[in-house]
């Protein structure tokens, strides 16, 4: 009966759609079923805080997602609270309850047996336009540069008597990132590309195929077509790469502080996540390699 009242208000008061009204239906029912198979004197109205926490860790046992379990916990907020505006209830017996946090995903990232087949052994294009995609994908796989720093980046930015290039960052934040050898060759190969194209000796960095600063929907759709000829990787974009460069980073003994530093992170913790990419590919080789694993 209140159940039925709770979804009417839903949807004539506050004008819930009918498949939201529906999802939380739902959500009351599989808790009722909950309830009655603890206890079948239990209800909507006798359960108390340390029912609604078994039901949390009922849920996860069977494999919710948290995400399904907070969202479940929610409807059940929403309902307890209508109860007690109500009068029909005194206290919530969510109050207090907090849902299992929801856990970040992993940052995904390519492997470098992938990246080093992508940079020197795939296709991206011929003339100016290959080298240009060649290099974009290179810089953001040896400086982890994110894509609105690659697309600002000016000549005068590129330093080649230190190795360094100068990256403005979010909040206009400059940094500087070395580069190496390698790098350094693809920078000057596409230099002279590019000059021999457009006649361009100063001024945006990486151009388009009219000689214009490059647009941002150009550089996200080469690098996913690139990214789509070596790897499975889920998603394909800019962010990837600089996953990617952090990831190998960590991979090859480099320590947090100067990742940090080299990412442009404001916090040690963004960093961190990337730790346990590089724990898991532990684990991965350990699965692998070890006869009893």
């Amino acid at each position: 009966m209140y159940k039925e009242r709770f979804l009417k208000y839903l949807k004539l008061e506050k004008n819930y759609s009918d498949k939201t009204v529906e999802a939380y239906r739902s959500d009351l029912v599989l808790f009722e079923q909950f309830l009655k198979e603890t206890d079948n004197s239990l209800d909507l109205l006798s359960c108390d805080r340390d029912l609604v926490r078994l039901w949390i860790v009922d849920m996860m046992e069977r494999g919710s997602a948290t995400t399904t379990v907070n969202r479940k916990l929610s409807t059940l907020r929403s309902f307890y609270r209508y109860m007690r505006l109500r009068g029909i209830l005194e206290t919530s017996p969510v109050q207090g309850v907090k849902g299992p946090k929801n856990k970040k995903p992993l940052p995904q990232f390519v492997k470098e047996s992938e990246m080093d087949i992508l940079l020197d052994e795939t296709d991206l294009g011929t003339g100016f336009i290959g080298i240009r995609n060649r290099t974009i994908i290179a810089t953001f796989y040896q400086t982890g540069i994110r894509m609105a720093e690659l697309i600002g980046l000016n000549d005068r930015d590129i330093d080649f008597s230190t190795n360094m290039v100068k990256v403005t960052g979010k909040r206009d934040k400059q940094r500087f990132i070395p580069f190496g050898k390698e790098l350094e060759e693809r920078f000057r190969l596409y230099m002279e590309a590019r000059e021999a194209e457009f006649g361009m000796t100063e001024g945006a960095f990486f151009v388009s195929n009219k000689g214009e600063r490059i647009p941002r929907h150009q550089v996200y759709l080469l690098v996913k077509d690139a990214l789509s000829k070596v790897s499975s990787v889920a998603k394909k974009s800019p962010h990837v790469l600089r996953h990617t460069f952090a990831t190998s980073m960590l991979n090859h003994n480099a320590e947090l502080g100067a990742v940090k530093e080299l990412l442009g992170h404001n916090s040690l913790q963004t960093t961190e996540i990337y730790v346990h990419n590089t724990l898991q590919e532990l684990k991965d080789i350990y699965k692998q390699a070890h006869p009893r694993a």
